[in-house]
């Protein structure tokens, strides 16, 4: 899941966790946050526990890891990998889609590197725990996950835990400092170093890597492992860029994730070829802007040494790649669509008739107190030229409430906007201060019983827009790439179709058995909308192969 998905109810978008299910036998368990506790095991290998957004489909890198020189904690030489005794890993995520996809690249190094995955933290002789800091409520839930985990890292001899991403990047040797019982830190740049640091750990040191790089070497990581699951799901992240250079007032992204950085297409290229050798059908490029892909060597000359092409040259060249039948990014920067981006979505038919469209919100003042480098209406002018050079393109978005110093005018201007627009769904919070962010220092606080009651407006709001987009699909034929089993249970599977709209069908009604359906694309008639997903009957055939592709 590329995209956000809705937040139907009326609180604020971090409540209960739920485990999700993916393809049969793909073996991750993803956790989101906002939706009332659902729980199912899957059958294999990999356990990623995610709270937040999304399915996490594969990974398929493309060259070796670089070997790091031995000066400090946790970067001695690799010994020869074996599947020992004491080498079983689990995974705990928090966050965004980059997040999961950072899970799923440290499940592989440690693969690699000769431990073995388990299904649950208490089958775990190394717990990694990958962190978000977008808001303050997943930070403090951390904090108080890793005071829990005190008990679990003594009820055994030897056990290893380790904290990762945005928390761990913002925090450093502060974490290690605070929890005794912490073996290790790494940041956003240091994924490469885990196994390093595991046993390191493993052998009494402690340590924190949080040092931010501008190498490529990030990126340099191995192919997927024999024992890496997922790639029957039919859909992989691809990371195209990392960090971000705006600086908005509300966002804490470029400390933690640090300074835009782009892979050489030809990287990128290979990667996807061989994702789609393996059977993968749908890719989804990630980046913190990711349709800035490139920019600066663009804009200074340096593309040819750099590697680089401008992004809608460089979604043409994927949609090039045999197999590949979709093609997803996100999150893009509304400043950063060109006519080149714009005019892609009516030229290329594997690009996704889906645009995430992140707003904030509709106020112009707001917007620029926000530091967001675009007005309202440039919004409004940019979804309609996406509109226009694709009719049926839907859009959705990313909206804050309860910014400082947001009036009630403003919030209508976002209301309004949302309703002007139309979007599909919206990814909405209230506004939550972060250290080191401008907005941090505002003395304009909107009060949280105000702030509450705004977002539930905008949410009551989105509900409505979502039905009437649902119920206009009902008798519409559309494609589903299968996921898996549906969290609903009663026999359906799940999958996206080509807008990004999640479709449940009946697994009995599929032309061939339902653990051959997943990773497929299957066409579908949309018989029923609900606020939340839409329900499909499957196209039968005469050849149940020409059923699902």
């Amino acid at each position: 899941m590329p995209y956000p998905p809705p937040l139907h109810n009326l609180r604020d978008s971090a409540t209960s966790p739920r485990r999700l299910g993916g393809a049969g036998g793909a073996g991750w368990v993803v956790q989101r946050h906002h939706h009332p506790t659902r729980r199912r095991r899957l059958s294999n290998g990999i356990c990623l526990e995610s709270l937040d957004l999304e399915k996490s489909p594969a990974l398929g890198a493309i060259r070796g890891v670089s070997e790091a020189r031995p000066e400090r904690p946790g970067e001695a030489a690799d010994a020869e990998p074996t599947r020992a005794a004491g080498r079983r890993f689990h995974i705990w995520t928090y966050g965004c889609q980059m997040n999961v996809h950072d899970s799923e690249k440290l499940a592989n190094l440690l693969l690699h590197a000769g431990w073995e995955a388990c299904e649950a933290a208490d089958q775990a002789d190394l717990l990694l725990v990958n962190t978000c800091s977008i808001r303050e409520k997943a930070e403090h839930r951390l904090y108080s996950d890793l005071g829990a985990l005190r008990g679990w890292k003594g009820a055994r001899e030897g056990r290893v835990l380790g904290v990762g991403g945005c928390v761990a990047q913002q925090e450093g040797d502060a974490l290690l400092r605070r929890f005794a019982h912490l073996d290790f830190a790494f940041g956003t740049h240091n994924l490469r170093l885990v196994p390093r640091l595991a046993d390191a750990a493993r052998a009494g040191e402690r340590a924190a890597r949080v040092e931010e790089s501008r190498s490529l070497e990030r990126f340099d990581l191995p192919e997927r492992h024999p024992a890496f699951p997922g790639a029957g799901r039919g859909s992989a992240f691809v990371t195209v860029m990392e960090g971000c250079d705006l600086f908005c007032a509300f966002c804490i992204v470029p400390r933690t994730r640090g300074r835009e950085i782009s892979r050489p297409a030809a990287g990128i290229l290979a990667e996807v070829a061989a994702l789609a050798a393996r059977g993968v059908r749908e890719v989804v490029l990630l980046g913190q802007t990711v349709n800035a892909y490139g920019r600066h060597d663009l804009r200074r000359g340096g593309e040819t040494a750099a590697g680089v092409v401008p992004f809608a040259e460089l979604l043409a060249r994927l949609a090039g790649v045999p197999g590949i039948e979709r093609i997803r990014y996100t999150s893009p920067h509304p400043a950063f669509f060109d006519d080149a981006l714009v005019s892609a979505h009516g030229a290329l038919p594997a690009l996704c008739p889906h645009v995430h469209l992140p707003a904030q919100s509709g106020s112009d003042r707001v917007l620029a107190r926000m530091r967001r480098r675009y007005a309202a209406d440039d919004l409004r002018r940019l979804a309609g030229a996406l509109r226009a050079a694709r009719a049926d393109l839907v859009l959705t978005t990313d909206l804050i409430v309860g910014f400082p110093g947001e009036t009630e005018e403003d919030f209508e201007a976002t209301l309004a906007l949302v309703r002007d627009v139309g979007f599909v769904d919206s990814y909405s919070f209230k506004y939550s201060p972060r250290p080191g962010t401008a907005a941090a220092a505002f003395p304009d606080r909107v009060a949280p019983d105000v702030a509450q009651a705004r977002l539930e407006r905008l949410q009551a709001l989105q509900r409505e827009l979502t039905l009437a987009a649902h119920r206009s699909r009902v008798g519409t034929r559309t494609e589903v790439l299968l996921e898996g089993p549906s969290p609903k249970g009663r026999g359906q599977l799940q999958g996206r179709d080509p807008y990004h709209r999640r479709v449940h069908v009946a697994a009995a009604d599929l032309a061939v058995p339902a653990a051959l359906a997943v990773g497929r694309l299957v066409p579908v008639e949309i018989v029923e909308a609900t606020p939340h997903a839409l329900l499909g009957r499957p196209l039968l055939t005469q050849s149940p192969g020409a059923a699902a592709r």
